[in-house]
C-alpha cells in the first residue's frame, strides 16, 4: 500500500489531526505498538520515539531518511522515496506499508501513515507522521536474506 493525496483549501490539514487523545488505546496497544514521529524540512532530521528507533535498528532517535529506510524490504524503496519526495514538495496526507527486515533475518510489518505541512509557507515545513508495527513477525520460520 502506497498513497499520497495532495490536500487543498477543500481538504486542509486539521491541525494536531494526530494528536494522541484517542480513546482506543487498549484495543491498538493489543494488537500493535504505535509511536508518532516528525520530520524537519529544514534540517532533513526525522525525530523517533524510543521504540521505533529500535525497531528500526537505529542507535539514536534521530537520523536522515536514507537511515530510516535502510531496514526496510528493498522491494519497496523506490516507492516509499516518492511518497517523501512528493509529501516534501507540497502540503500533503500520505501513508505506506513494508516490511522491517530484521538482523536476524524475520520480517516486523511497519505501517506509515503521516502529513506534510509548510512547503508552500515562507518557512521550511514539516512531516508528522505516526508508526504502527503489528505485534506479529511474518516468516518467523524462515530468515530472510538482505538485498545489497
Amino acid at each position: 500500500m502506497f498513497k499520497i493525496a495532495r490536500t487543498n483549501v477543500a481538504a486542509p490539514l486539521m491541525p494536531g489531526s494526530l494528536d494522541n487523545d484517542n480513546h482506543e488505546h487498549d484495543l491498538l496497544a493489543q494488537y500493535s505498538i504505535s509511536e508518532t514521529w516528525v520530520g524537519d524540512f529544514s534540517s532533513g532530521v526525522i525525530r523517533l520515539k524510543e521504540r521505533s528507533a529500535k525497531l528500526h535498528g537505529l542507535i539514536t532517535p534521530e537520523c536522515g531518511l536514507l537511515s530510516l529506510m535502510r531496514c526496510y524490504d528493498a522491494n519497496d524503496h523506490h516507492r516509499i522515496l516518492e511518497i517523501f519526495e512528493q509529501a516534501a514538495t507540497r502540503s500533503s496526507s500520505f501513508c505506506f506499508s513494508t516490511t522491517i527486515i530484521m538482523p536476524n533475518g524475520y520480517r516486523q510489518p511497519l505501517f506509515c501513515m503521516g502529513e506534510s505541512n509548510g512547503y508552500e509557507e515562507a518557512y521550511s515545513g514539516s512531516m508528522l507522521g505516526v508508526f504502527i508495527f503489528p505485534r506479529f513477525k511474518t516468516n518467523t520460520d524462515e530468515p530472510v536474506v538482505r538485498r545489497q
